[in-house]
């Protein structure tokens, strides 16, 4: 979707709240009361009306709306600028985009859809063969780094993050040539580098039965083969980069240079939201004008 027909479908604020009670509509509306499935639809109200208890939902309520002020057109133009790029916005730029005086409900806004993404990436878990090994992203330093590294304001520090990467095998029947290609991606900020921490988000992110990870020989992944179908191990060097975790590092560092080239600072517990946004777009790469209509729906059942 291009900004002309983003302009024609969504030219007004009662467009956007119709679609947004359409695809409510497929997604389905529970009662926070009672929680009855069937309601009549109060147009003056813009609400939901129970069938049973008739208790009332606001057509925000149970999304990740509720509580905002801001139109529904600011934030399908958020939604529609944070979809159709690939390195996307800052909150500032959106908020400079759309010629918005307060800096603070656009980064809530922003921050809020990144979650959400999130939370549409961890229904899904990866398998078959994966890849997988750990990157340091630059972040602002805090407080405690301050105190122990006597470091300056505006002073930078790494935090750690487990990249995985799903990948296949594909033959070329003509010439015989084998290569691995990537299907989906996960990002997990990581606490440290004991193997507890890294254990944890690879069981939460694989189906372990049917998965075969490779990795380097890092000690943080001394426990792997006790929860996946095969691990493989080899020592860290630049074969090893460019061949059997290629698509890792790839992800990692097209991450890198994402971060870098849009956003001035990121602080360490934002990192995720961050990294979230990276994901989800890069596993609906091929998506289209689709990915667009994905977000309006994570952003429905995203709370």
């Amino acid at each position: 979707m291009n900004i002309f027909s983003f302009s024609a479908h969504f030219e007004s604020e009662e467009a956007c709240k119709n679609h947004f009670k359409e695809e409510r509509d497929k997604v389905g509306v529970l009662c926070k009361r009672c929680s009855h499935t069937e309601h009549y639809w109060i147009k003056s109200r813009w609400s939901y009306e129970c069938k049973k208890c008739r208790s009332r939902t606001s057509l925000r309520s149970g999304t990740i709306m509720q509580s905002s002020n801001l139109p529904f057109l600011i934030w399908y133009k958020t939604m529609f600028l944070l979809s159709t790029t690939k390195k996307g916005f800052s909150s500032k730029e959106i908020q400079r985009q759309l010629n918005l005086k307060r800096y603070e409900p656009v980064w809530a806004m922003v921050h809020k859809l990144r979650k959400a993404m999130g939370q549409r990436e961890d229904r899904y878990t990866l398998e078959g063969m994966i890849e997988m090994d750990e990157g340091y992203f630059t972040i602002e330093a805090s407080a405690q780094d301050h105190k122990t590294q006597k470091a300056g304001r505006g002073s930078k520090t790494k935090s750690n993050v487990m990249v995985m990467a799903e990948s296949t095998i594909l033959e070329d029947i003509e010439t015989g040539k084998v290569e691995r290609q990537c299907r989906y991606f996960k990002a997990k900020v990581l606490d440290d580098h004991k193997a507890d921490g890294t254990d944890q988000s690879l069981r939460e992110s694989i189906n372990g039965e049917q998965t075969i990870v490779f990795t380097d020989k890092s000690t943080s992944y001394i426990n792997i083969a006790d929860y996946v179908e095969i691990h493989v191990t080899e020592k860290s060097n630049e074969q090893t980069t460019k061949e059997t975790l290629k698509w890792v590092h790839i992800a990692i560092s097209n991450a890198k240079r994402n971060f870098t080239g849009t956003y001035h600072k990121i602080k360490r517990k934002y990192l995720q939201l961050y990294l979230n946004e990276f994901v989800y777009k890069l596993n609906r790469r091929y998506f289209g004008d689709k990915i667009f209509d994905r977000l309006v729906i994570a952003s429905i059942t995203g709370i």
